[in-house]
């Protein structure tokens, strides 16, 4: 029902023509207004075109908060606002002209794709449904927009691809891509089921009662990222320090006084002796699995549970035994059992074709870029994965013939075995495409387009294939053996590869009325403190709103799932989250949505706010007695002008002196001996971590000067590696 949200103008975009069902009206009040919550009122909003009446709403609760309305004529193409302001006695419109922002939002038929709004000039994409502000102009002719601007993106969130680090693609000449779970999206919850059934029959054959055949998959419990204790058997969903934000022990959630009982101050060190970490998509099975297991034993009338396992008679069965069978059930299985096996018997049951693949890896290669396929799997296994998922009666283009899978790529490589491949690594060899056989002997030459190769390092394969760490941007699902190990030890530039994601925007966007309730409770805890400071002996009664913010996290949390979200437990983020930040330099829910962005795109992250700057306006102005010296070197100009604003009284006159002391140069500084008795002001940009310039890019002396230099960053071609 609604569009894209621009919530620093509190724009509102309905698209239901016919009516707007009531459920939504608490959507439109906690968009409009999450952070007020007196003097609210009831009103009847009327939106009305000049042609025919749009839709009535019959119970909209508004407060102390200018709104808009936006409505979308699809029939006549055209796009209709109209600004309301409500008080304690009346709602009324806003069309005051002595307030020229809001003025221009008083209900008027804008153009097609473009309207104008609190200083702002956006154009709306029907295609996309989404705003994108274009170059604003001030109502006062200034030239420069009286309101921050914010950057809007065009693309429905599901087509993004979200941005840690930024990235140029035209420095990439190499992109990697995994196999499973990468170019092969496995079908949830199909995949997964058939490795729990699997895994709970090993177990059988290894001597684990019957009675655990009878476990039925529940893809509603497990998520990526928990750590499994293996001394307490408990899976633990973890912050980034190792703060504990879940513990479940089986399917017992315990509570606050239970988790300190077995962990004080609530937190584990990351100690591989004692603790696994369940990264991946293959780990969904073996997770809900383990809490299966502890669940089953230590809730059975044969067993006695002891802190570390569980008893019967004179026989001990610890956690950690437990865990140590099921690891070895889950390798067996995909190593020796029926896992492929039954794959390949059933693939379009198991295994997703999207016919965007063979397109967007031929528009790599197009670019100038190279492609090649790193994979653990062995050859038979991914020649029919491949085979698959490339079986369509065309090629790259609807109107080209269909082609071999190979042909896509330049090079690949198979049985991998990463992470070792991006340390020591093991022989290269060669595979023998029609027997799937190793050809003896290591490959020395270099390395083919239609050959496949077998096993190396890391160091041997960008050596044969010419590539420097940045060169290669590697694309993979999973957080350790692909994006950890490939950019801690190799420097590779990384995508992460998120399926997880869609279910995570869907609820962030369609839940969005917990995280506006959470803010509201959280201005209100702010207003019981507003008052009041180191004088006051009084404490508010803060129960009532801790326990409605506890709730709200929980609702939070339920949507997403039992576990709650991959990414955080209420406001805190979890430890997939931190390391999803911190190795993968791009991530989305598939790499098929690069097919949304031209291959010179410029991948910018953005702005890392910490608190003192994410909860400070820049609006609030100040002078300060500052303890520190003004590290800043205001320029000759800055010394004349008074600013007014965060100034440092005693030590900005100071270093006003000192500027001018090396802008006007005195007769002593010529007698100097010293090659430099201070260092000079910076004239060019000193960073470059986030624009990701090559080497050429980053010479000075390929810029222009002055205000336009930065136009000639990102401007040079592609140089094909040789």
């Amino acid at each position: 029902m609604f569009g894209s949200i621009c919530k620093s103008s509190k724009i509102i975009l309905i698209r239901q023509i016919s009516s707007i069902p009531s459920q939504y009206f608490w959507k439109l009040r906690n968009l409009c207004c999450p952070l007020y919550a007196s003097n609210v009122l009831k009103r009847k909003l009327f939106l009305r075109s000049n042609i025919n009446n749009i839709g009535s709403c019959t119970s909209l609760t508004l407060s102390d908060s200018y709104c808009t309305a936006i409505v979308i004529n699809y029939n006549n193409n055209t796009i209709y606002t109209k600004s309301y302001i409500t008080n304690t006695t009346t709602a009324t419109t806003r069309t005051s002209s002595t307030d020229h922002h809001h003025h221009h939002c008083a209900l008027t038929a804008m153009s097609q794709k473009r309207f104008f709004h609190d200083g702002n000039i956006f154009n709306y994409s029907m295609q996309e449904q989404s705003f994108e502000c274009v170059t604003p102009t001030s109502p006062n002719g200034s030239g420069v927009c009286d309101v921050p601007v914010k950057k809007y993106y065009r693309k429905a969130a599901h087509r993004r691809i979200f941005v840690n680090r930024s990235l140029h693609l035209e420095n990439i000449k190499f992109y990697g891509f995994d196999m499973d779970y990468t170019l092969a999206e496995y079908k949830s919850p199909q995949y997964e089921q058939l490795g729990f059934d699997l895994v709970k029959e090993r177990l059988v054959s290894m001597g684990y009662p019957k009675e655990i055949m009878q476990f039925e998959y529940d893809p509603s419990f497990p998520i990526r990222g928990l750590w499994f204790d293996t001394l307490y058997g408990n899976l633990l969903k973890v912050d980034a320090y190792g703060n504990i934000l879940v513990c479940v022990h089986g399917f017992e959630f315990l509570k606050h006084s239970q988790v300190y009982e077995l962990y004080p101050n609530k937190f584990l060190k990351l100690d591989e002796s004692r603790v696994y970490v369940l990264n991946t998509l293959f780990n969904l099975p073996e997770t809900y699995l383990l809490a299966c297991l502890v669940d089953f034993f230590t809730n059975s009338s044969e067993y006695t549970e002891d802190r570390t396992g569980v008893k019967a008679g004179e026989l001990f069965m610890s956690f950690n035994s437990i865990f140590q069978d099921v690891r070895r059930a889950v390798d067996w299985v995909h190593i020796q059992g029926d896992l492929k096996k039954r794959t390949v018997e059933n693939l379009d049951y198991y295994v997703k074709k999207d016919p965007r693949l063979p397109m967007v890896l031929a528009r790599i290669r197009e670019s100038g870029a190279k492609v090649f396929l790193l994979t653990n799997s062995d050859y038979n296994f991914s020649n029919k994965i491949m085979t698959y998922i490339f079986d369509f009666p065309h090629g790259a283009k609807p109107d080209e013939p269909h082609r071999d899978w190979k042909t896509y790529f330049d090079v690949i490589v198979v049985d991998a075995r990463k992470p070792l491949f991006f340390g020591e690594g093991t022989i290269l060899r060669q595979v023998d495409t029609e027997t799937g056989a190793l050809k003896i002997g290591t490959h020395m030459g270099p390395l083919q387009p239609g050959q496949v190769y077998s096993g190396g390092s890391c160091e041997v394969f960008t050596n044969f294939i010419n590539a420097k760490g940045k060169d290669v941007l590697y694309i993979g699902d999973h957080i350790f053996g692909d994006i950890l190990k490939s950019k801690k030890i190799r420097g590779w530039r990384t995508f992460l590869v998120v399926p997880e994601l869609v279910q995570e925007l869907h609820v962030w966007t369609d839940k969005c009325q917990f995280f506006a309730e959470l803010q509201q409770l959280d201005c209100q805890l702010g207003e019981m403190y507003k008052n009041l400071d180191s004088s006051n002996k009084e404490k508010p009664d803060i129960s009532k709103l801790r326990a409605s913010i506890r709730d709200v996290t929980h609702k939070m949390d339920m949507a997403y799932g039992m576990m709650g979200s991959l990414f955080r437990s209420g406001s805190r983020q979890t430890f997939f989250s931190s390391q999803v930040v911190r190795y993968a330099d791009l991530y989305a829910a598939t790499f098929l949505n690069f097919i949304y962005y031209p291959f010179s795109y410029m991948f910018r992250a953005p702005a890392m706010l910490l608190p003192h700057e994410s909860t400070v306006a820049h609006e609030q102005r100040y002078q300060i007695e500052a303890p520190m010296i003004q590290r800043a070197r205001p320029t000759k100009a800055d010394s004349t002008t008074a600013s007014g604003s965060h100034v440092a009284t005693d030590n900005g006159a100071q270093v006003v002196k000192e500027v001018e002391k090396e802008v006007e140069t005195t007769t002593d500084e010529k007698t100097v001996t010293v090659p430099h008795t201070r260092p000079s002001t910076p004239r060019t940009v000193t960073h470059t971590h986030d624009e990701d310039y090559s080497e050429e890019e980053s010479d000075p002396n390929n810029k222009s000067d002055g205000e336009n230099a930065d136009d000639a960053n990102g401007k040079e071609a592609r140089k094909t590696p040789k």
